[in-house]
């Protein structure tokens, strides 16, 4: 008998995999954490901020924003990385996410350690300058760089191994001029910098640049997508200046801890995408100087592993160190 009865609830016992599946079933069940490696008032956290409240509202649970700011956005990466792959963490990332594992050694390995769910969007960086400077252009800046000693005009970015960083790299290669890198916590601190003229270029994405080039307290010498962008119609894109093929556009995306479920990871990916498409929200995206994307998963995964290879090598032919 005590044999039969031991059996018996062997057989009843639910499985690891029953036990799987049933909480991916009623996921989200508790709240939710949402990472974002930049400080608050930058993109990201901008970006962050409009998914939020229908996030919430859709999984019918809280979705909590953790601003982890340092290192071009691999605190907050890590944090994501070494978290449970159990649907409860996620990260929001910028495409710095994809160029700091050449510059830097991190906690993390960028390719095993995060599950690629879906590109939110994409839109231009724009190379800026204060009014009290003398260019018109950036070919003004260019002539100026050349007349003066190598490295004595500063460019500003949201730090070191940022697109930013690596556009400025790759645009003074083309001009032949060298120019001198100050790298800053995240690109509201060195919005307020740029604003104040303590330096004089800097270089950001439309969100945070964008309202500043159109009320005039920045100048737009600028933009790295292809052609001029809509909410910027007097800037002329870098290809349009001469500068043939360039093209340099940044882009937001979501990721989750390796070894989440396909039923979570999913989930996820098409929530958002009905999120984008919801008149308001893509209104609001838009407004920042963003173009909704929401990519599948598998495609976002594609375009990831070619900038991981693309931006890898602009920094071994360039020496580009964590100093640079």
């Amino acid at each position: 008998m005590q044999r039969r009865t031991l059996i018996g609830g062997l057989l009843a016992a639910p499985t690891a995999s029953n036990l799987a599946i049933a909480q991916d079933a009623v996921w989200p069940a508790r709240p939710v954490r949402l990472l974002v490696g930049w400080p608050p008032g930058g993109s990201v956290d901008i970006l962050a901020r409009i998914l939020q409240p229908r996030l919430q509202a859709v999984f019918g649970q809280p979705v909590v924003i953790e601003n982890r700011p340092g290192a071009t956005g691999s605190v907050g990466a890590a944090e994501v990385a070494r978290s449970a792959a159990d649907g409860y963490t996620w990260l929001l990332a910028v495409d710095s996410h994809t160029i700091i594992p050449s510059i830097m050694t991190l906690p993390y390995d960028t390719r095993r350690d995060f599950t690629p769910v879906t590109l939110i969007g994409r839109g231009p960086l724009v190379v800026t300058a204060h009014p009290s400077t003398l260019w018109r252009s950036f070919h003004d800046l260019v002539a100026m760089a050349r007349e003066r000693p190598p490295g004595s005009i500063h460019y500003a970015t949201a730090g070191i191994g940022t697109l930013m960083h690596m556009a400025m790299v790759q645009l003074s290669n083309l001009a032949g001029v060298q120019l001198t890198h100050v790298p800053y916590r995240g690109g509201a601190p060195a919005l307020q910098d740029a604003l104040a003229g303590q330096v004089p270029l800097f270089v950001t994405n439309a969100p945070v640049g964008g309202p500043h080039v159109r009320n005039a307290a920045l100048k737009g010498l600028g933009v790295t997508t292809r052609a001029s962008w809509r909410d910027l119609p007097g800037v002329p894109s870098f290809h349009e200046q001469g500068f043939t093929g360039f093209e340099a556009p940044t882009w937001w995306a979501v990721f989750a801890p390796a070894g989440v479920s396909e039923t979570i990871r999913r989930r996820m990916e098409t929530t958002l995408a009905g999120i984008l498409a919801e008149p308001e929200v893509r209104t609001r995206v838009e407004a920042q100087g963003m173009d909704v994307l929401a990519t599948s998963g598998e495609s976002f995964a594609t375009f990831y592993e070619n900038e991981i290879e693309r931006w890898g090598r602009v920094v071994r032919d360039n020496g580009i160190r964590a100093d640079s």
